[in-house]
C-alpha cells in the first residue's frame, strides 16, 4: 500500500560513500515527520518511504540527482570585497547567510578570499554527493 499523501514518521541515518555519518534522527532522539510525496523531502528519500510498510527498515543509496542535485559551477560567485560590507571579517570555510534580491536568505560557503575579492559557493553542501540512508518507517497515517 502506498504512503503517498500520508503523514509519516521515520528514523533515519544518513551516510556518505566513505561511511561518514552526516545526519541521524536517531542521534537526536526525535523521529522525522513529513507528508510523503508532498515535496517536503529530497525525491529519493520520499520515493523510498512511499512503498514501505510500518516497521520496515530499508537502506537506499541516492545518486545526486535523487538528492540535492549535481554541483553547479554557476552557483559559485566572486565579488569585490568593497561590495560586501562586513565580508572582510569572513574566513574561508565559514558558512554565511546571503540574501537574494527579494531578501530571501541563501546559505553560502566562503570558498576563497583575498585582499580584493571574496568567493561564495551557493551549492547545497550535499550537492554532487551520493547519499545512503537507512530508513525505518515508524508510522503512516
Amino acid at each position: 500500500m502506498s504512503n503517498e499523501g500520508k503523514k509519516v514518521s521515520v528514523h533515519y541515518v544518513g551516510t556518505l560513500d566513505d561511511g561518514t555519518k552526516f545526519d541521524s534522527s536517531r542521534d537526536r532522539g526525535e523521529p522525522l515527520a513529513f507528508t510523503c510525496m508532498a515535496g517536503q523531502m529530497i525525491a529519493g528519500f520520499d520515493a523510498a518511504v512511499r512503498d514501505m510498510e510500518v516497521g520496515d527498515t530499508v537502506t537506499v543509496r541516492l545518486e545526486p540527482e535523487e538528492a540535492y542535485g549535481p554541483r553547479r559551477d554557476e552557483m559559485v560567485m566572486t565579488v569585490p570585497l568593497a561590495q560586501m560590507p562586513g565580508a572582510e571579517n569572513a574566513r574561508v570555510g565559514m558558512r554565511v547567510m546571503l540574501a537574494d534580491p527579494t531578501g530571501r536568505p541563501i546559505p553560502a560557503l566562503v570558498a576563497a578570499k583575498d585582499d580584493q575579492t571574496i568567493t561564495f559557493d551557493l551549492n547545497h553542501e550535499m550537492a554532487g554527493k551520493a547519499l545512503t540512508f537507512e530508513i525505518e518507517l515508524l508510522s503512516a497515517e
